[in-house]
């Protein structure tokens, strides 16, 4: 929870302040001299903009001084550069063509949501991610309103397409984060470490990713930095959980850039007034900093460095359900470290350079107990050090086509001890890629590649080969098909104890349909996914795990229909069986619903200044393990349905000329009971529900930002 309060800062204080200075203004119009409404209007290399009404006039003002570049976009026309002079101060008119040519090219798309690309069809921009009600700003429960991941929030990680939360890899500017979620409790999820608003981009892979990645079986969320904020800002926060504050400074030149934001989080308050189902022995407290720095070094050039470090203790105290009568005691600190510095430039002849250098550490302390009962506790602690590093060069091949070679390293060290057992041990990986996007014609494209890995602890190499073809019958429609080989290594954990065990492995194949106009996307996806070489511990550690994932799903998104409403509706349907771990044969795994279904519904109140949302969340119950059914019905039993109901609701005004922003979020707003599975002591003869440690989450919090207050812009602008 530690990072909500900066996360919903940033949300409110990103868009709404700059130092205006020279006003512009103008109207758009098409060659036929019609008004063209929706048009994106901005000063090149800065965020001062506007988009035009429907009579295609605009209007705002910019910071921005002398000649400038001012561009006009707008889907299906040609983008149009105009220099101009900030302080003319006169009326602007500008004329766009009809893109013929660029409004027929193919995407790639199977398997992927692409996200702030408005050519490729937006889903989720960082403001979608934080204003989604019941999400609490993190990415990866606004991701759970998509198809193909599971509502497990009993469990961290994205859960996709029958695949486990280690089977989805994240990555920030290409370089891989190791630990993207808080280390959990038990039953408890951790939510993810980074704020949506440090991303300009958010792509989310449900299968078929470029093969510009590896080590994940099932998926990918690739998220792209910003580049340089919109203009300086500082902020505070004060909520129920805790207080934050922030600062970033951007430079004269709106060339450089740097900031530090810190948070604290204690949830010990309003665990005495709101009694959870398991009473904290330590904690909840969490500590957060990170700070960045951004350098555009030529006019294709761009530095970014992002270093995060978070410090967390917490723990419960559970009824024993092996020792009725006792209670056990489980309390963890964690110590994690994420930095991430990336390179990118045009060394010419259409030759573009990327380069990529990351380092990680994350460290578990766990002491476990049955108090009263055994003389001393399980002490556990398990450390995971990371680095990488990513070279890439990629080349434009005619107006559409491009060829992208790379490879990379990482250096892995994994440390374990229970008690006084220790099991070690360090990973050499290393990888190669070759990919190339081409374009037969403008409407038909073809993504082939393929990657070589090796890694030195499994003493074994993979070649994974992938390709993916798309063809657009219209403006708005097209059709894609996606195959792929992904392999990836066993969990740490397992590795510790076998180092006879080889690479996991995944085949996908996609077949999907999307139309995408300017405020509606529909999207339909068939896929089928099979496994091989999936990790089993009995009777011995091996890899002789199999299994297969297949389904369709379904995605509706309108922004039109009623006025200042969007809202979307996704749907699953997922048929999945392994064999791996224990199991001891096929079955539904119990992290997977064969149905799942989302709702999201926003509606901004502009003569309020308010912002109300609702999201319904919907699956049916999952397999569980019940120790009294006899070996042929294994994992037959299942859970209750699974129904929540998320609000928010968000109040925008000032308080001595600092924007001020009142924010109200309440999870599970309904209480539904919700029952994620059950354990059993190990005669079978008690169990007791997995259940969410609270009913519902109340979430208030107020945030102030200093700067001028812009609100009116913003309200024009929804």
């Amino acid at each position: 929870m530690s990072n909500i309060n900066r996360y919903l800062c940033l949300f409110i204080f990103t868009p709404l302040f700059s130092l205006a200075q020279n006003k512009i203004s103008g109207k758009v119009t098409d060659t036929k001299k019609r008004p063209l409404p929706g048009v994106n209007i901005a000063v090149k290399g800065s965020y001062d903009g506007a988009t035009t009404a429907a009579d295609g006039s605009f209007s705002f003002t910019t910071t921005a001084t002398g000649d400038q570049l001012l561009s006009a976009t707008l889907t299906n026309y040609q983008t149009l550069e105009l220099k101009i002079n900030t302080a003319a101060g006169e009326q602007l008119n500008i004329v766009l063509k009809n893109a013929v040519n660029a409004l027929r090219v193919v995407t790639i798309s199977a398997g992927s949501f692409e996200a702030s690309d408005d050519k490729k069809g937006t889903v989720l921009k960082p403001l979608d991610i934080v204003t989604t009600a019941g999400a609490g700003a993190d990415i990866a429960n606004a991701i759970k309103t998509l198809p193909g991941a599971q509502q497990t929030n009993d469990r961290e990680g994205l859960f996709v397409r029958g695949g486990t939360g280690y089977e989805t890899q994240t990555l920030i500017d290409g370089m891989l984060v190791r630990n993207p979620f808080y280390s959990s409790l038990p039953d408890i999820p951790g939510r993810g470490r980074f704020s949506p608003f440090l991303f300009k981009g958010t792509t989310f892979s449900s299968g078929g990713y470029s093969a510009q990645y590896g080590q994940g079986l099932s998926s990918a969320l690739i998220l792209e930095s910003i580049d340089l904020p919109e203009r300086s800002s500082s902020s505070v926060g004060v909520s129920v959980i805790g207080v934050s504050a922030g600062l970033d400074n951007l430079s004269k030149d709106k060339k450089t850039s740097y900031g530090i934001e810190t948070d604290y989080t204690n949830l010990s308050p309003y665990f005495n007034i709101v009694k959870p189902k398991n009473s904290p022995n330590l904690g909840p407290e969490i500590i957060g900093t990170s700070v960045n720095f951004r350098r555009k070094t030529s006019r294709t050039g761009m530095l970014k460095f992002y270093g995060y470090g978070n410090w967390t203790k917490m723990g419960f105290n559970s009824n024993s359900l092996e020792y009725p009568g006792y209670t056990e005691s489980f309390k963890l600190h964690n110590n994690n470290v994420y930095t991430n510095l990336t390179y990118r430039e045009n060394i010419g002849h259409d030759w573009h350079l990327y380069i990529g250098a990351s380092f990680s550490s994350n460290t578990d302390n766990i002491d476990a107990d049955t108090l009263l009962k055994n003389p001393a506790p399980s002490l556990i602690k398990v450390r995971s050090d990371l680095s990488q590093t990513r070279v890439m060069f990629y080349k434009n091949l005619g107006r559409f086509s491009v060829l992208r070679l790379g490879g990379e390293y990482q250096y892995a060290e994994e440390r374990s001890a229970f008690n006084e057992n220790k099991a070690n041990f360090t990973d050499n990986y290393t990888a190669a890629f070759a990919e190339g996007d081409i374009y037969f014609t403008p409407s038909f494209v073809g993504r082939v590649g393929g990657r070589a890995e090796y890694s030195s602890v499994l003493g074994e190499m993979n070649f994974a080969p992938r390709v993916s073809l798309a063809y657009k019958m219209n403006n708005f429609s097209q059709f894609s098909v996606a195959y792929g080989d992904y392999y990836q290594k066993p969990e740490p954990q397992y590795i510790r104890f076998s180092r006879n065990l080889g690479y996991m492995k995944a085949t996908h194949y996609i077949l999907s349909y999307q139309r995408v106009a300017m405020d509606y996307t529909f999207r339909t996806e068939i896929f089928y996914k099979k496994y091989t070489d999936l990790v089993k511990t009995t009777p011995a550690y091996n890899n002789n795990g199999s299994g297969y994932a297949q389904g369709i799903e379904l995605f509706w998104r309108d922004r039109k229909t009623f006025k200042n409403v969007d809202y979307w509706v996704s749907y699953s349907y997922l048929d999945t069986k392994r064999d791996y771990l224990n199991y001891p044969f096929r079955v539904q795994p119990d992290f997977a619903a064969n149905h799942t279904a989302s709702i999201v519904y926003k509606h901004f109140l502009p003569k309020l200044s308010t912002n109300l949302g609702l999201t319904y969340s919907f699956a049916t119950g999952r397999p569980y393990y019940n120790p009294n059914q006899p070996t042929d019905k294994f994992m037959s039993d299942r859970t209750m349905t699974y129904n929540s109901v998320g609000v928010s609701a968000s109040y925008l005004t000032s308080i001595r000329k600092a924007f001020t922003i009142f924010v109200l979020s309440v999870s599970n707003v309904l209480g539904n009971k919700q029952v994620f599975g059950y354990h059993y002591s190990t005669d079978g003869m008690r169990r007791d529900e997995v259940v969410p440690n609270v009913p519902r989450f109340i979430y208030l919090g107020m945030f102030m930002n200093f700067g001028i207050d812009r609100r009116q812009d913003v309200i024009n602008n929804l």
